[in-house]
């Protein structure tokens, strides 16, 4: 699933908006949307050139130029590729939702995978998959596993974290949103099986037989977790784990829409609910996720376990969510 770019169907529309990317290149958000709502004037059905004056606007400062593009682009983007209901959430011109906005993360992802682990590990120093391999290395020593029956990597991407546990798995499962991801991650023959499916749809009705999940920098495109827990923790053998990562925030709200279009999630929500959902909670680390725009993400990395029994669950005290128990993470 791709968005239509390329052309608005008017020349004289497709060129202002050639010269309207050049301004932007430029650094002159301001001229560059004067051209596209010029262009528009001609075109006032393209989706695509909404989304550009939204986006431009946007870097320019007129946020209430860029509320009224992006007004324009939702009633005319249907399937919701362009994600406008979130730029609009993110902006506090409407209520964000709290499940995944399936089709604009779908074709964000389509148009990425070509360049994914290009832009990922060499321009903005992704560590994700190597801080929870490090995390996981360390916890199947302590716990005494040799090694996983049935491993499932919810939002597989490109491979980076199914990579990382490999060796460690008998049988590796990736589910993805994106068939361009599924498509890259298949040339390099990591799993044993792929599937393109939305995580939560993928897990319904599965029967427990996982005995580890992985989800790099994937809940962050899922808004609220307790649904995303009530349907990865059902997929899990008693004993399994669950690794994860998340951007956060050390406010009250459980989750929150960031500019980025990415949710972060609150530490003690997120804690609250891993132990609603009837996790044991092993490790609860803080870690600098990446860089974005030359500033650190933060974020927390998770391990939780399923217990083999009711009785076996485990908690964190305060004093541990508040130090998001710093100690012992490392890239491998």
């Amino acid at each position: 699933m791709t968005k239509a770019f390329h052309s608005s169907g008017d020349v004289i529309a497709d060129r202002r908006a050639g010269y309207a990317k050049m301004l932007a290149e430029g650094g002159d958000h301001a001229a560059a949307a004067d051209l596209m709502a010029q262009a528009l004037e001609l075109t006032p059905q393209w989706a695509a050139g909404w989304e550009l004056l939204g986006n431009y606007s946007e870097k320019a400062g007129d946020i209430s130029g860029a509320i009224s593009a992006w007004r324009h682009l939702e009633a005319l983007d249907d399937d919701g590729l362009f994600g406008a209901g979130l730029k609009l959430a993110a902006h506090g011109a409407a209520s964000a939702s709290e499940g995944t906005a399936v089709s604009y993360v779908e074709a964000l992802f389509d148009q990425y995978a070509p360049r994914f682990e290009s832009a990922l590990l060499q321009n903005l120093g992704y560590q994700v998959p190597a801080l929870l391999d490090a995390m996981l290395v360390a916890e199947m020593g302590r716990l005494g596993i040799e090694r996983f029956a049935l491993a499932i990597d919810l939002g597989c991407g490109t491979g980076l974290m199914g990579e990382r546990v490999r060796a460690k798995v008998s049988y590796l499962e990736g589910v993805d949103l994106s068939a361009a991801m599924i498509a890259e991650t298949g040339k390099k023959g990591i799993y044993d099986r792929l599937d393109k499916a939305e995580l939560v749809a993928a897990l319904a009705g599965r029967a427990a037989e996982a005995d580890l999940v992985t989800a790099a920098d994937v809940f962050i495109y899922c808004g609220a977790l307790p649904p995303v827990l009530s349907a990865v923790v059902p997929a899990m053998l008693p004993g399994g784990l669950l690794a994860f990562s998340l951007e956060a925030h050390d406010g009250e709200e459980a989750v929150f829409l960031r500019p980025s279009l990415r949710y972060a999630h609150g530490v003690a929500a997120t804690r609250q609910a891993l132990l609603d959902a009837g996790l044991d909670v092993l490790r609860f680390e803080k870690a600098t996720l990446r860089q974005d725009r030359g500033a650190p993400i933060e974020g927390i990395l998770i391990l939780a376990r399923k217990p083999v029994n009711v009785n076996s669950l485990l908690t964190l005290d305060d004093e541990m969510v508040a130090e998001f128990v710093v100690s012992g993470v490392a890239a491998a």
